[in-house]
């Protein structure tokens, strides 16, 4: 359980990286669980998409677990990433649905026991919504320090 001198968050996105080079980040982070806020955790780069993803995490002690109700929806997507406001408040409201809500308290529920990632595509976490879901958890507690590698 991390102390209260320790409580965090941190945020990752694949984005330029080899599934390798994430995993050598997370390590070196002290990562215990990632949690992947994909809606749907495909991708074109070699182990990245879901089920090889959580073996190579769990060949390095690292709990996977995907949140899809955390997951920005395609079609929003590009706007996102473009900074435009209406597609922030889309995701924004997103959150506010019944199963984005238990799948942050859930979420939540991890931040306190263990070391968290929480995985996207993007590099930069201010182009990505998984930003909006660190600030979410911050709106549960505002000393919650996020870290966005």
């Amino acid at each position: 359980m991390q102390t209260l001198e320790t409580y965090s968050i941190l945020t990752i996105g694949y984005e330029g990286r080899t599934a390798n080079e994430l995993l050598s980040e997370l390590a070196q982070a002290h990562v215990t669980a990632l949690v992947d806020v994909r809606l749907t955790p495909l991708s074109r780069k070699p182990g990245l998409s879901k089920r090889h993803l959580a073996n190579q995490l769990e060949q390095a002690n690292i709990w996977y677990l995907h949140m899809p109700a955390l997951g920005n929806p395609r079609d929003n997507r590009d706007a996102f990433r473009q900074g435009v406001a209406q597609s922030r408040t889309r995701f924004r409201d997103l959150l506010q649905r019944p199963d984005a809500q238990e799948a942050l308290g859930k979420l939540w529920s991890v931040v306190y026991k263990q070391r968290v990632a929480l995985l996207c595509f993007e590099q930069d976490a201010t182009t990505c919504h998984r930003f909006i879901v660190s600030e979410a958890l911050l709106g549960i507690d505002p000393a919650l320090a996020v870290e966005h590698l």
